[in-house]
């Protein structure tokens, strides 16, 4: 049986678990589109990203295009093991 406190806590606000579902299945992801994807604010995407980031669970580009600065997000192989890890935690806690 699975304790709960295996449950990763990095995971367990509901934009941390939207971005990290995001960049499992994509490569590069630009602010905007995660945004809009999560119907986040830009202050909750930036906070939650960057705590992320501290993690070494996904890595943020920041780059000009033309003028226009663009952040892009992906997920590490640290943030996919840790991810993957997760979601087959939840499984067990959810007997499957």
């Amino acid at each position: 049986m699975l304790n709960i406190n295996q449950l990763n806590k990095e995971f367990e606000s509901r934009v941390r678990l939207g971005i990290m579902s995001v960049l499992m299945v994509n490569d590069w992801v630009d602010f905007t589109e995660m945004k809009n994807l999560l119907n986040a604010t830009d202050g909750n995407l930036a906070s939650h990203s960057s705590g992320l980031e501290k993690a070494e669970y996904i890595e943020i580009k920041k780059e000009f295009v033309g003028k226009k600065p663009r952040t892009s997000y992906r997920v590490t192989q640290k943030g996919r093991d840790a991810f993957t890890e997760h979601i087959n935690n939840l499984e067990k806690l959810l007997g499957r």
